[in-house]
């Protein structure tokens, strides 16, 4: 309840000042760091089973050509945000269905080549290698049919194609080699302008009359389960850059597959305007922590919860008095208290009481002790009751001396 001290106190301390100004750095540091890589590291890539994107290394992915591309001096980018589905060169998109709305991004591009790379394989999870998938089987031809649906009408078909070379038509994939993947997924359509088939009929890429839309009908020419081979990575890169036009980018999209940019808060909160902020907000808890740790004169004692004295204990009941709003209650009991301590000292005869006891206080002389006593006892107020509570010890103290 206080600070009083018996005896002489003996200084104790759990850590010394070097330990704890040494862990509070440490927690500053690494909070900082938190900070610091929350707000500027790269997201993660979601290596999911099955995801048809350019940061997949599952089969059905496209993380290979991806690097390949790099590799060979390619720079291509990774499409988060829909500001950026218009820039110039090839979009290729890879999305995990033939049923997901096109009409934003086709909107985005009406000159801009575009390729979109159509399903095919249905995948679960390798339970004896995990991230890895394993091939259940085709994808309902529905699916990629729906591609680019209802303007593009397109009918799927599949078989088993024995890895026969595919055929090119015209001079956009001139001078490259095809093989086609095991089992083979092509396309016809009446919109669908062959630039690459198997020589019966079906087509593997196309463009989309009146466009510059692309659509390839088996993507294991592109994903990571098409080029094991070194003569089908060289295609599939030969591919892409005659799609790609000269001087011009190549992008993956990765909207469609839900890895769309999010605005991060803690990287704005280090960039203008806000940075302005920060390191206020910053100044502020630096001078808080001196503060902290600089006292300015002595430590000042607590006072007593309960102090010690006579005062002290008026004080205390006056307190409670006015806690329990009383006051108005008083008046009458002080004023019969000085009627008793008035007739005792003035040697009123014992069988006065009430009206004669006053009559005869009143003839003492001087002033009258009843009327005082009665305007006391009306007293409605704190202000009026100290008042004529004064005024009347003050008779008692004329009249006693």
């Amino acid at each position: 309840m206080s600070d009083v001290a018996v005896g002489r106190a003996r200084e104790t301390q759990v850590f010394r000042p070097a330990v704890v100004v040494l862990l509070l750095m440490i927690g500053l540091i690494g909070f900082a760091a938190t900070l610091g890589l929350g707000a500027y590291l790269p997201e993660t890539p979601r290596f999911g089973v099955g995801d048809r994107h350019a940061l997949s290394n599952a089969a059905t992915g496209f993380s290979g050509i991806v690097r390949l591309a790099r590799a060979t001096g390619g720079a291509p980018m990774m499409i988060r945000d829909k500001r950026f589905w218009g820039n110039p060169g090839l979009l290729v998109v890879t999305p995990d269905s033939g049923l997901e709305d096109f009409s934003e991004i086709l909107g985005e591009r009406p000159r801009q080549p575009t390729l979109f790379v159509m399903t095919k394989w249905q995948v679960g999870p390798d339970r004896d290698h995990p991230g890895w998938v394993r091939q259940a089987g085709f994808i309902h031809r529905g699916d990629p049919e729906r591609t680019l649906a209802p303007a593009v009408k397109i009918r799927v078909g599949r078989y088993r194609s024995g890895g026969a070379p595919l055929v090119a038509h015209g001079a956009l994939l001139e001078g490259l080699k095809f093989t086609a993947p095991r089992p083979l997924q092509v396309m016809a359509g009446p919109l669908l302008e062959p630039l690459l088939s198997d020589g019966k009929g079906g087509i593997v890429l196309a463009r989309v009359k009146g466009t510059e839309q692309y659509l390839l009908a088996d993507p294991d020419l592109l994903d990571n389960r098409g080029l094991r081979r070194l003569e089908d990575a060289k295609a599939a890169l030969g591919l892409l850059a005659a799609l790609t036009p000269e001087d011009r980018g190549l992008g993956f999209d990765l909207v469609m597959n839900g890895f769309g940019a999010k605005p991060n808060v803690l990287r704005l909160a280090f960039e203008p305007p806000f940075l302005a902020v920060t390191a206020a907000v910053l100044a502020a808890l630096l001078l808080a922590g001196w503060q902290a740790f600089a006292r300015f004169g002595p430590a000042v004692p607590r006072a007593r919860a309960i102090a010690f004295g006579k005062a002290a204990l008026v004080d205390n009941a006056a307190a409670l008095v006015r806690r329990a709003r009383a006051e108005r209650r008083l008046g009458a009991r002080y004023a019969t208290l000085l009627r008793e301590l008035a007739a005792r000292r003035l040697a009123a005869p014992a069988r006065l009481r009430g009206a004669a006891l006053d009559a005869y206080l009143d003839a003492q002389g001087g002033a009258k002790f009843s009327p005082l006593a009665a305007a006391l006892s009306e007293a409605n107020d704190r202000d009026t009751l100290s008042i004529r509570a004064r005024a009347l010890h003050n008779w008692f103290e004329e009249k006693i001396g």
